[in-house]
């Protein structure tokens, strides 16, 4: 009769459930794979996918049951973990959907917004379909082989017991707040094309005060700001291609050891 002990189940337990802790947590918070649309089932099958096949390569795991008050301290920082990377490329297409909302904004689509059932918000239809058009573009680049890998490397530069360093949690932070930036310079062309456009109209009302500035100005700024992202879509895959390598290398970052 085969027999095991309470000492080896808790070993084989815990080789699984932390790893799966910090697959599950950062599916959950990614782009894409992370979306509401993706039904929980999925989520939670490749997360016991990836779990299974890289579990034998994290090498040994602290000797903790997982069902103690120590067990469950080290799942809920395999979790913090997870979310950290999840949410850091979550960001990327935060920042081309602020950029949509800007552009939108001043093409005067404000108004004409949409039901986002990823977010669960109204957002403007300029952000929704750039957000579409990103969400293509990082899966043609192997964007989400690049998270993937990222999340194997993670056991090993920050096995299972270590916690993310202060310097860490800077990163996601300053990560964040680069994303304005982000967001800015993708509508930069549209924003400025538009600005000359107001400054223009502004000089041909004053020149021609009966004029209708809205009659004239509205179909004027949307077809320039069609025109100007149209235009600009060439330029739109390698900016997010920086982005992607930019956020993984910052997800690689917060992984490290604290020193």
């Amino acid at each position: 009769m085969i027999s095991f002990t309470s000492a080896q189940l808790d070993a084989w337990l815990a080789t699984f459930i932390y790893p799966l802790a910090r697959i599950l947590a950062m599916i959950a918070s990614s782009p894409i794979i992370g979306n509401r649309q993706v039904p929980v089932r999925v989520k939670i099958g490749l997360s016991a996918l990836l779990a299974i096949i890289i579990a034998p390569t994290i090498g040994a795991m602290p000797q903790i049951a997982v069902g103690s008050p120590q067990g469950i301290l080290i799942m809920i920082q395999q979790v913090i973990i997870g979310i950290a990377m999840g949410f850091t490329m979550r960001l990327i297409f935060n920042a081309v959907e602020m950029a949509g909302e800007l552009a939108g904004l001043q093409m005067g689509l404000g108004f004409a917004s949409l039901y986002d059932p990823i977010n669960a918000v109204h957002s403007a239809i300029i952000a929704q379909w750039l957000g579409m058009i990103a969400a293509l573009a990082f899966l043609s680049m192997n964007g989400h082989l690049f998270m993937l890998s990222a999340l194997a490397e993670s056991f090993q530069t920050l096995p299972i017991g270590s916690m993310m360093s202060v310097q860490g949690f800077y990163g996601v932070a300053k990560w964040g707040g680069s994303i304005f930036a982000f967001a800015l310079q993708i509508s930069l062309p549209i924003l400025a094309a538009l600005l000359i456009t107001n400054i223009a109209l502004g000089i041909l009302t004053r020149a021609a005060p009966q004029l209708n500035l809205f009659a004239v100005g509205f179909p004027i700024t949307l077809a320039i700001g069609f025109f100007v992202l149209a235009l600009s879509m060439p330029y739109f895959a390698p900016v997010l291609d920086r982005l992607t390598q930019e956020g993984v290398g910052t997800a690689l970052n917060l992984i490290k050891l604290p020193h």
